[in-house]
């Protein structure tokens, strides 16, 4: 099987191949931008690269005067990144606006550090122009600071040396006295009163670094606020290429597995890891063995970094503080040894961070979430991460490779510290962000389920996954036909985002090829819960004229292909532990015979047949299987597209343009049937709606009387 990921050797480390950090400031573009465009401009330049800030990280702010919307006047207004959005995408509406005099006028109802967290109530009080955009805890961060443009990144350069156990004396030492510092402190109304006092006291610095956090920069203009940040991040760059020590990570210790086996070794265990760690919520895995990764599981310090957690609060909220590294010799490659380490490395894991919880918790503090790891370590092949959704999955990750980066700065050059275990509790704890946990939406009705759809390029195929899709699954969609299949896919992914929707070319008629569908599913998104077997011919022809081309050609699409998808993932959800569903797309035909289609009919019963077996063996594992008969799916269908109309018609003596006519009059209903309707048929079957039916069939006919199950 091939990864569709890049992978790299261990060697070639991200670090020493970046093209530095450019200014991508169009004055020409900017020239015509309002205030709060040009913070919109700016905000989205920063967010545009990884190495300036995390997905979902930072902030940026600018204090703009404007008409209030009551007197009239010109007030001081400031804008500021609202809670939870992502500096890359923010649009104007992402933006906070808070009244300065009202934010100034709090310091009055400040009662001192034990009563910050009651200023983020305040907040509100303070909005201009009835912005519905909640202001985030950072708000009195940027209000604070005695300029008007200021930038808080999270650059893993900065953070490395923030990261350093003598991070105030490399501070000066590196920024020569043109950015401050400040010890550790959780952000919130007392930070940003100090913020205040060191901007003042300070004129002439061009921001400051906060320990084991990140960095603040700011300027008089939108303009000016971006060169500084881009500055400040590549001179702890420069400075860090030309002293970190090699080898990095003291050296390597292991020898990575070639890609191929990497990937293959990923996509046998994920679907063994999710069952064992989806048991109180489903969830859904991300792969990744880029060069970062690849140098850091591979050398001989992996243990006691991993073991000092995070340092930057963005990444141990999405990593929890530290990783699960897996017991994994690559040199002695024993896939079953490894299996059988994980439930007791697992239970360890939970035990720990449930004593962890005891140890720091306080009398108000949230119950104790979820105990399992999200970043899991293994040497030799990469890293796993897992997560409630699949972006999610993939940010943390991504995350926890700015961890990466950052150990590899600060133990390069001194010594790497990770926040300290209170510290850490009090913010993965905090109320403020409990209160923020409680606030998301409820899970859709299939959140966290992995679905695999053949025939997916045709148009029941792609009503299925988009209704899997906006019902929350991630789907799969494989097919022979790669262009078509393409262009299924990048129109689904339009409307339910790139992480969500992938595509596989395969023929379903082979059994190698079955199996690396099977593979690509795991690798891509954890495991298989739903199947929906779609992949279809039709043919016709009188009995005496019918070949055995033909009919072995039916066979292999219809029977012999759904025998292999439903095997294929038959051991994958039982290797889970988790149940699943199985729904075969068959056709009235498979229940009423035709006249004419004596290959194609056949088949359809098989199929049939085939999920009434695969139900029996199913549920003793809590899978089920059932099956849609649609009859007569013109719109949008491949199939009808092309000489099965012909022959339809020719068979029923009408024009081939009258042949939807035909079957919607044929019909009792007196209904076309559209790919949306078996979609309908397929979600109810594949989800919890369905629970306690299995060996089912549902006719999606518009009433055909002979079609009647009996």
């Amino acid at each position: 099987m091939t990864a569709s990921h890049e992978s790299n050797q261990p060697t070639d480390s991200p670090a020493r191949h970046r093209q530095p950090i450019a200014s991508l400031w169009d004055d020409a573009r900017a020239a015509a931008m309002s205030e709060p465009e040009l913070l919109l401009y700016r905000s989205n330049l920063l967010g545009s690269d990884l190495r300036i800030t995390n997905f979902g990280g930072g902030n940026t702010s600018a204090k703009v005067m404007m008409a209030d919307p009551l007197s009239g006047e010109q007030v001081e207004v400031l804008w500021v990144k609202g809670s939870g959005g992502d500096l890359g995408s923010i649009k104007l509406d992402g933006f906070s606006t808070l009244y300065m005099d009202k934010l100034r006028a709090l310091k009055g109802r400040y009662r001192g550090l034990a009563h910050e967290d009651e200023m983020v109530a305040y907040l509100p009080h303070c909005t201009f122009n009835l912005n519905p955009r909640a202001a985030s805890i950072d708000t009195p961060l940027h209000a604070y600071i005695d300029r008007k443009h200021v930038d808080h990144m999270h650059p893993d350069a900065v953070i490395a040396i923030a990261a350093c156990a003598n991070s105030k004396a490399l501070t000066q030492r590196i920024f020569e006295g043109e950015l401050g510092w400040l010890p550790w402190q959780r952000p919130g109304y007392d930070l940003g009163l100090k913020l205040e006092e060191l901007s003042r006291a300070q004129p002439n610095l061009k921001g400051f670094v906060l320990e084991g956090h990140g960095l603040f920069t700011w300027g008089d203009t939108a303009k000016s606020c971006y060169e500084t940040t881009l500055a400040m991040i590549q001179r702890a760059e420069e400075w860090l290429a030309a002293n970190i020590e090699q080898p990095v990570f003291g050296g390597a210790a292991v020898t990575p597995l070639p890609a191929e086996q990497r990937a293959a070794l990923a996509a046998r265990l994920m679907p063994l890891l999710r069952g064992k760690i989806s048991k109180g919520e489903y969830k859904l895995g991300h792969f990744d063995d880029s060069a970062a990764v690849l140098e850091f599981v591979c050398s001989r310090d992996l243990l006691s970094l991993a073991a000092l957690g995070t340092s930057c609060p963005d990444h141990f909220l999405r990593t929890k503080i530290r990783p699960y590294v897996i017991a994994f010799d690559p040199a002695n490659p024993d896939f079953e040894q490894v299996a059988a380490s994980l439930d007791e490395g697992l239970a360890r894991y939970r035990a720990d961070y449930v004593a962890y919880y005891e140890r720091c918790k306080h009398a108000d503090s949230p119950a104790v979430r979820d105990a399992n790891p999200i970043i899991y370590l293994i040497p030799g092949v990469g890293m796993l991460s897992f997560a409630k959704d699949k972006a999610t999955a993939r940010i943390a990750g991504e995350f926890y490779v700015n961890a990466i980066n950052v150990m590899r700065g600060a133990n390069g050059v001194d010594s790497y510290v990770g926040l300290p275990e209170q510290e850490a509790f009090d913010i993965e704890y905090w109320l403020l962000e409990e209160a923020k946990l409680q606030r998301m939406p409820k899970p859709k009705s299939l959140a966290g389920r992995i679905a695999l759809v053949t025939g997916g390029a045709g148009g029941i195929g792609q009503a299925v996954a988009r209704q899997m899709l906006a019902e929350g699954a991630c789907v799969m969609l494989t097919d022979i036909d790669g262009e078509a299949l393409e262009q299924a896919r990048e129109g689904l992914a339009k409307a339910a985002g790139k992480d969500n929707v992938a595509g596989f070319v395969a023929d379903i008629t082979s059994e190698a090829a079955v199996e690396q569908v099977l593979s690509a599913c795991a690798l891509r998104f954890g495991g298989i819960d739903l199947l929906v077997s779609n992949a279809g011919i039709a043919s016709s022809s009188p009995l005496e004229d019918t070949t055995l081309e033909v009919w072995n050609r039916n066979q292999d699409i219809l029977v012999k292909g759904y025998f292999l998808a439903s095997r294929a993932a038959f051991r994958t959800m039982k290797q889970q532990g988790l149940g699943g569903s199985m729904v075969f797309v068959a056709s009235k035909n498979g229940l009423v015979a035709s006249a004419g289609a004596s290959a194609y009919c056949t088949a359809k019963a098989a199929e049939i047949h085939l999920a009434r077996c695969v139900a029996l063996e199913g549920a003793p594992h809590g899978i089920r299987v059932n099956v849609v008969n649609p009859d007569a799916v013109i719109r949008g269908s491949r199939i009808w597209d092309g000489k099965w109309k012909q022959e339809r018609a020719q068979s029923n003596k009408i024009d081939a343009d009258d042949v939807e006519n035909f079957y919607r009059e044929r019909s009792m209903l007196k209904l076309s049937v559209l790919p949306e309707d078996i979609a309908e048929a397929v979600y109810f079957l594949a989800s919890d709606k369905a629970a306690k039916s299995t060996g089912n069939v549902l006719n999606v006919d518009a009433g055909n009387a002979a079609a009647f199950t009996r």
